[in-house]
């Protein structure tokens, strides 16, 4: 049996699937985590906690380039990993819910 939230998200997931595909919406699920970790990892990498890594820094240049794409990177996997992911499991909920309903209409 089918209640009334369940409706509800049926009804909202029906309108807007297509919707959250779009790459606007993509942003903004995801860009929000992939940022903090890339701060977190940032303040962690140059608070020079770690001398042996802040030496090998400061010896070749190219090392800050290195790790700023890195960073980028982090930022962008996020973003797409946890805009596909949560699309994925609302997509996921709604076939069930659609397969229930289907079911119970058979029976009856």
């Amino acid at each position: 049996m089918i209640n009334e939230e369940e409706k509800q998200f049926m009804a909202w997931w029906k309108e807007n699937r297509l919707r959250k595909r779009k790459w606007v919406w993509t942003l903004a699920a995801g860009l929000p985590v992939g940022t903090l970790i890339a701060l977190g990892v940032f303040l962690n990498f140059f608070s020079g906690w770690y001398m042996r890594a802040n030496m090998a820094l400061r010896m070749d240049n190219s090392g800050t380039l290195v790790i700023m794409v890195a960073l980028l990177l982090i930022v962008i996997f996020m973003v797409v990993f946890s805009a596909r992911h949560k699309w994925e499991l609302n997509e996921q909920r709604y076939q069930e819910l659609l397969y229930r309903e289907e079911n119970k209409t058979k029976e009856a």
